[in-house]
């Protein structure tokens, strides 16, 4: 259980599963799987309309996001990115790491696919992460706290390009109406220690948070991101304690089979999937290694354990891997499912590039770096 929790043990899992759908949409029980997927659930009475696929999506992904947003709180108010010198490298870093890829896709996709721009924008935190730990033995401390704190940074963003790029008939009355159960929430999380009483109330105060966002139009995913900013740092810890090998373990695999149950033959290997496969790994690279060497040279002798340039290219070549984020990117910028597949296809084998990338490259930084420490 601990190699499934860990970052190897989760980038694993999330592999296999995303192979394990491709391999089985192939067979003759791919239709049925997909139709399983995106079966009609009978939730008219309470206005949602839901499928076993957008379950993952839309509700068990929450949980994912709840996790980072705990995380994004606790290095803003007391980790790495609470100082400003600190975070302003991974910062410019991360910038680079989200207009490089979108440029690359905009230049490849034309004006005909713009909308799938922020597709390729994304890490996969807990992707990259396993990735260094699987290629970079001997990489500095240094490497993999600058690599995490630009992947946090870079979930920020796609946090706020999913609330304002993809929103869908948006009800403000619904979003201001989710604002009451998200305040108790945060108070009842402040109470004191632990109790049954206490959690369940927690409980049904988020389940209400997520079914007022679902309903308003704005995608639910951002009822966990809500939930995570409004813990508290002590219920925070305890909650990212709990629910992470939850995450690891069960949400994030479901939900890379559910998006990458597609059939590779109907797919249109046009400009989107041409232009998300070379955005991810190529952009990425270029964009973080760019914006690392920018914010190292605007700080000089300011700038606090300041990267070499190959270990930037180390952070930029992992940072290809984009996986969970980009793929829901994917389901919500194309409505048309054969251009969704593309996008979902350019993902995964944007990503593999990346991970190819790394396997080639990263070693042979991380042998210097032991022999020049």
């Amino acid at each position: 259980m601990r190699f499934i929790t860990s970052d190897r043990g989760s980038a694993t899992l999330l592999l296999a599963a995303a192979a394990l759908a491709l391999v089985l949409a192939a067979t003759p029980l791919g239709p049925a799987l997909i139709g399983a997927r995106d079966l009609p659930l009978a939730l008219d009475a309470t206005g949602l309309r839901l499928t076993p696929g957008l379950v993952v999506s839309d509700g068990l992904l929450a949980i994912f996001f709840l996790l980072v947003a705990i995380e994004l709180r606790h290095e803003l108010t007391g980790g790495d990115l609470a100082h400003p010198a600190s975070a302003a490298v991974p910062a410019l870093a991360a910038l680079g790491g989200v207009a490089a890829p979108a440029g690359i896709y905009l230049a490849v996709a034309g004006p005909a696919s713009a909308g799938g721009w922020p597709i390729p924008t994304a890490t996969d935190i807990a992707f990259a992460l396993g990735l260094l730990a699987l290629v970079g033995r001997g990489l500095p401390s240094r490497v993999r706290a600058f690599l995490l704190a630009l992947a946090i940074l870079d979930d920020l963003v796609a946090i706020l390009l999913i609330a304002v790029v993809f929103p869908h008939g948006m009800q403000p009355v619904l979003v201001v109406a989710a604002l009451v159960p998200l305040a108790a929430f945060g108070v009842v999380a402040r109470l004191g220690g632990p109790s049954t009483a206490r959690t369940a109330a927690l409980w049904v105060l988020g389940l209400a948070v997520w079914y007022l966002v679902a309903r308003s139009g704005v995608h639910s995913t951002l009822a966990g991101v809500a939930l995570g900013l409004a813990l508290p740092s002590g219920p925070g810890a305890t909650a990212d304690r709990l629910l992470q090998p939850v995450s690891r373990a069960v949400v994030l695999p479901l939900f890379a089979f559910s998006a990458s149950l597609i059939r590779v033959e109907d797919v249109v290997l046009g400009p989107v999937f041409v232009a998300v496969v070379l955005a991810l790994p190529v952009g990425k690279l270029v964009g973080i290694t760019a914006g690392g060497l920018l914010g190292h040279a605007v700080l000089g002798r300011r700038s606090p354990n300041p990267l070499r340039p190959a270990e930037l290219v180390a952070v930029g070549l992992v940072g290809g891997v984009g996986f969970t984020v980009s793929l829901l990117m994917a389901q919500l910028a194309f409505a048309e499912a054969g251009t969704r597949s593309s996008a979902t296809l350019g993902v995964l084998v944007g990503s593999l590039a990346a991970i190819v990338l790394s396997v080639a490259v990263v070693p042979p930084i991380a042998r210097r770096s032991r022999s020049h420490p």
